[in-house]
């Protein structure tokens, strides 16, 4: 049986609301990027219910497949539930919320809560504004993109699927669309353009990476999405070593806001560099975000930027 049991469908007066009941399964956390690629599945499955796309072998008008790619990914937790302290075993309901965003983009939010924990439907002010200490809230704004050249990931372009169905779906209130958000990270190469007050950046970290078609490929050979929080997370291990901190201790960190802006995707054996600049809380020890920018080394061309705010275990 999937550990995901439906437990509320939609139904036809709100399509855009889907509720699960999830057990967790081992191949959906560890200390990678497990967790996040499930999150992620749960949007496409919360996509395809709301709209009534195949979002698993859409095809543009043209006849080419297009994909439910990531653009903006953000995952907002606290010390009570973080995406790194998920075990096999553990149960949450899962309510997600599909808005339109137009035939090109969609996004999707999650709220994931314990059993028993009171909760009603999701909508967005209660994701933005009234967010709980005890519920893990995530952010998906995804784009349809095709390939543009046979065989290469560069220069995807936007391709929406045929008949997709889209105008149903509520709409993201303004205030909220992360739209801004993205094109300033893009434009400025971090989510920090202006610095963030009361913290102090440490001497900038760099480290590179080779893109591995054995682990970073989805089955559609595009760089996988999670893969990016993968290649973060192991620059921000490098930078941490390097600092003559206990690998141990990265491991017992607590995530409490991780966002990445996906701006590029890469081809097998790419070379790229990740650039790592932490910024130390003034008033809170141990309370640390990490900026985080991935480029491809011969081209310089921005492929991602992360954010990661992250609370150090005391020792």
């Amino acid at each position: 049986m999937s550990p995901t049991d439906l437990i509320g469908r939609p139904v036809p007066a709100d399509t855009s609301l889907l509720t699960r009941r999830v057990t967790v399964a081992p191949g959906m956390c560890g200390a990678g990027s497990l967790f996040f690629g499930q999150l992620g599945d749960w949007t496409w499955e919360a996509v395809k219910a709301a709209s009534g796309t195949n979002v698993y072998a859409a095809r543009s008008a043209d006849g080419h497949p297009t994909y439910l790619s990531f653009y903006y990914f953000r995952v907002r937790g606290s010390r009570h539930i973080q995406p790194y302290g998920i075990a096999f075993g553990d149960e949450f309901d899962v309510t997600s919320r599909v808005f339109d965003l137009g035939p090109q983009s969609v996004m999707t939010l999650h709220r994931l809560s314990r059993p028993g924990t009171p909760a009603t439907g999701l909508d967005a002010h209660e994701f933005y504004d009234e967010q709980r200490e005890d519920c893990l809230y995530v952010e998906n704004y995804n784009r349809w993109v095709s390939r543009s050249r046979q065989g290469s990931n560069k220069g995807l372009v936007e391709a929406s699927p045929a008949g997709h169905r889209h105008e149903h779906l509520p709409q993201l209130p303004a205030a909220y669309s992360p739209r801004g958000i993205c094109g300033r990270a893009r434009k400025t190469g971090t989510f920090h353009e202006a610095g963030i007050q009361g913290r102090t950046p440490s001497k900038p970290f760099t480290t590179g990476y080779t893109l591995d078609r054995v682990r970073d490929l989805n089955g559609a050979g595009l760089m996988y999405f999670a893969s990016y929080f993968s290649i973060v997370d192991t620059a921000l291990l490098r930078h941490w070593r390097h600092l003559g901190r206990d690998a141990n201790h990265f491991s017992r960190r607590t995530v409490v806001d991780h966002r990445i802006g996906y701006f590029g995707n890469a081809d097998a054996d790419a070379e790229l560099t990740v650039t790592v600049t932490l910024w130390h809380s003034d008033t809170v020890p141990g309370d640390e975000i990490a900026d985080v920018a991935v480029t491809e080394a011969a081209s310089g061309r921005l492929l991602a930027v992360c954010s990661v705010q992250q609370l150090l275990e005391e020792t």
